[in-house]
């Protein structure tokens, strides 16, 4: 799997894109890791199942981590939104649970949908301190 340190294009898309569409690459990698997950955990794939949820935590970590309340004082809703999201993650993987690995899907695609929208908009808030 091509990572930005293995690819040139990746690295160099990632390191010139506006915080807004960070953001959304963030949601985007996201969004796969949990279909791999859930389809990796209903065929007992554990390896494959582990390395998705793993990486999908690791995402959601640096959502929490950049999600700036000051800014944004709503955004305390979003992070207990993505507090909520480690957290079943890391028993999904444990458990290798697919339903609560697709639960954590539903609730990042609206998420996912909104950012999406906002950054094809305009650039959205800087609500995330992605890019600086």
């Amino acid at each position: 799997m091509a990572t930005a340190r293995t690819n040139p294009y990746l690295r160099d898309s990632v390191g010139t894109a506006s915080p807004g569409r960070l953001l959304v690459m963030l949601y985007d990698r996201l969004a796969l890791d949990l279909d791999r997950a859930t389809a990796a955990c209903e065929r007992g794939v554990v390896e494959t199942a582990h390395e998705a949820l793993v990486h999908a935590q690791e995402i959601v970590a640096e959502l929490h981590a950049t999600l700036d309340v000051d800014t944004w004082p709503a955004a305390q809703n979003l992070r207990s939104v993505y507090e909520f999201l480690i957290e079943e993650l890391s028993v999904a993987n444990v458990e290798k649970d697919a339903a609560r690995v697709a639960a954590c899907r539903r609730i990042v695609a609206p998420l996912h949908a909104a950012w999406r929208e906002a950054a094809g908009i305009v650039d959205p808030p800087a609500v995330h301190r992605l890019g600086a």
